[in-house]
């Protein structure tokens, strides 16, 4: 894996701000090295479509679920 020098910004960001997206096209490296930064927060993709539905259904009940933070991955 290519260890990218952008780790930093979402550090600095999430001491700051309660979301921090990261943007980018299919395939590019946005979803491990967000892993990478933060190894303890959960990891859901709503790329499935009964956790998307899921999502959707109860969208409360779903975040609830992630208790302070989490990755939320194909928005």
């Amino acid at each position: 894996m290519i260890i990218r020098d952008i780790t930093k910004e979402p550090v600095q960001s999430a001491a700051k701000y309660p979301v921090v997206t990261i943007l980018g096209p299919r395939q590019s490296g946005k979803t491990t090295p967000a892993q990478m930064t933060f190894p303890d927060m959960p990891y859901v993709s709503l790329e499935n479509p009964d956790v998307h539905l899921t999502a959707e259904a109860d969208p409360r009940s779903f975040l609830g679920r992630m208790e302070d933070a989490g990755h939320l991955d194909e928005v």
